[in-house]
C-alpha cells in the first residue's frame, strides 16, 4: 500500500486523457496528505496534466498514506508500544 488512489472527474477517461499506462506520474499538490477527497493536478513524464480526485476517504487512509502503507503502520506502532 502507500500508494494514492486517484479518481478521475467528470467525463474523464485513461482514454480520453490518452493515457496508455506507462506513462510516470508526479502529483503536484502536498494538501492530499492533509485533506480527503481533495483535486490534485497530475503531470505525467510526457508533458500530459489533468486533475483528477484523490481518494483518501477518511483520516485512518490519510494516515497509512503519511506512513508509507497499513504495514508500516501496524510496525511503528508496534515500536512505539
Amino acid at each position: 500500500m502507500g500508494i494514492l488512489p486517484l479518481q478521475f472527474k467528470d467525463n474523464q477517461s485513461a482514454d480520453t486523457l490518452e493515457l496508455t499506462g506507462k506513462e510516470r506520474f508526479t502529483i503536484h499538490n502536498d494538501i492530499v496528505i492533509n485533506k480527503p477527497n481533495v483535486e490534485v493536478l497530475v503531470e505525467t513524464d510526457t508533458g500530459k496534466k489533468f486533475h483528477a480526485i484523490s481518494r483518501l476517504d477518511t483520516e485512518v487512509e490519510i494516515n497509512y498514506y503519511q506512513n508509507g502503507g497499513i504495514l508500516q503502520t501496524v510496525l511503528r506502532r508496534l515500536l512505539n508500544e
